[in-house]
């Protein structure tokens, strides 16, 4: 190999490890409760060095102060008081850290029964997601549960690590048998990269360093797995999304004639020159100006805060949507979806309830329940009557007024929605659309 050759070779090289440092991976950890999520983040955030040295010596003072001796790792996540005395997570606790190859933001999910919504909301926006379980319990009801959530968020990356492998002598067979345990239960669902990892987050085997106690297993370790996750291919930069937010009218004698549709770009990109649609209207008109505090930008691209003027001055308000002519959502009022149901009341159906997909918010109710999913054998339950607090199920839902949606399994972020009831203002449901049931009208046709 010549000099250039190795000279150009390194340089691409160096590119590679800065384009996967300046991407950001979000993960969540789930499972049961007590199978050492909270210890395994202490593990991941120390052992790369992401934990300060004060923050260190405060863990180990209140872990002497609770009577134990070394570091309670899991104290480095579990933040609330109630958390530290019960020693679970309850709420979700946000991570950062980097290593040379990858930042990451990790959520830190409750595993017991009770907060199943929290590890909702932090499963969300997550490209991946470490399911534990315990070695000695095998899969349990949690771990499958948490499992089926993660995968019917559309979490692209699921891992399966099997924790405490110290605690069953680092077997081999251990791990074997509930790896096949859980590829039997996993062949129902629709996941596409599952992947298999024994460690010890209390020793820090294979999270970070490989330890000398598993020869048998060749692969990476949790981070280099996750340092090394594909996820460019996880975005949709094809379906251009603009939920409208704000219509910016400044009052000033300058900018008196300016009108700017401001939003964030939730998937696709957009261009000056690019003629778009506005829904519901079906108006149609050319990007203008793409207008930032930084300053005017040639193209928005998902994940992007922007101000969008028009060419034309169409009526657009606060709910509306900016798309493409040629690559529309769906636009309807009547939808099938999948629903997991987080209030203590149970889902009532023609209760009137506020539905609110991206920055639109619209009366509905809940038409029908087709039926109930049973998490340990995916067992479609057709003679359920209702949801309640973390039970999942596939619904017929009816709005008011049209909501622009698409397929969840297509675009996470213009299938999602969340149910609140109006009485309480509380969250009481998030919600995965799953298909329509008929076509969607054409705008354009009225």
């Amino acid at each position: 190999m010549t000099s250039p050759q190795m000279h150009e070779e390194a340089v691409e090289a160096a590119r590679e490890i800065l384009r996967r440092r300046m991407e950001l991976l979000r993960f969540t950890t789930a499972g049961s409760v007590d199978d050492g999520k909270s210890t395994l983040i202490g593990r991941l955030l120390i052992d790369s060095k992401a934990v300060f040295e004060d923050q260190l010596q405060h863990v180990k003072q209140v872990t002497e102060r609770s009577g134990r001796e070394g570091v309670d790792l899991a104290l480095i996540t579990d933040g609330l008081r109630a958390e530290r005395e019960q020693g679970i997570t309850i709420d979700v606790a946000y991570r950062y850290f980097s290593t040379p190859k990858r930042s990451f933001i990790i959520a830190d999910t409750p595993g017991h029964v009770q907060y199943t919504r929290n590890m909702v909301t932090g499963a969300s926006t997550a490209n991946a997601a470490v399911i534990l379980v315990d070695a000695r319990n095998g899969l349990v009801t949690q771990s499958l549960r948490h499992a089926f959530i993660s995968n019917l968020l559309g979490i692209p990356h699921l891992i399966v690590a099997i924790n405490k492998m110290d605690l069953v002598d680092y077997s081999e067979d251990v791990f074997e048998q509930i790896r096949g345990q859980f590829r039997e239960w996993a062949a129902k669902l629709d996941a596409h990269d599952i992947q298999y990892i024994p460690i010890s987050a209390l020793h820090g085997d294979m999270v970070v360093e490989r330890g000398e106690n598993m020869p048998w297993y060749q692969g990476y370790t949790l981070l280099g797995l996750l340092e090394n996750l594909e996820i460019s291919a996880d975005r949709n930069l094809q379906d251009f999304r603009f939920p409208v937010q704000l219509v910016c009218r400044p009052q000033t004698e300058e900018l008196h004639d300016f009108r700017g549709y401001q939003g964030r770009v939730e998937s696709g990109s957009v261009s000056i020159g690019d003629e778009v649609v506005a829904l519901p209207s079906g108006l149609r008109s050319k990007v203008a100006q793409i207008v930032t505090f930084t300053g005017d930008l040639d193209q928005a691209v998902s994940g992007q805060s922007v101000t969008i003027t028009l060419e034309d001055d169409i009526d657009i308000s606060r709910g509306d949507m900016i798309v493409r002519p040629g690559n529309m959502p769906r636009v309807d009022n009547e939808f099938e979806a999948a629903i997991c149901w987080m209030s203590d009341e149970p889902m009532q159906a023609r209760k009137k309830y506020l539905i609110k997909h991206s920055t639109r918010t619209v009366r509905g109710f809940i038409k029908q329940l087709r039926y109930g999913i049973d998490v340990d054998s995916l067992h479609r339950d057709e003679e359920a009557t209702e949801l309640n607090l973390n039970e999942i199920g596939r619904c017929i839902l009816k709005v008011q007024k049209p909501i622009f949606c698409d397929f969840y399994a297509h675009n996470r972020v213009g299938g999602a929605f969340i149910i609140i009831d109006e009485l309480t203002n509380l969250t009481v449901g998030a919600g995965m659309v799953w298909r329509p049931l008929r076509e969607p009208p054409d705008p354009a046709e009225g």
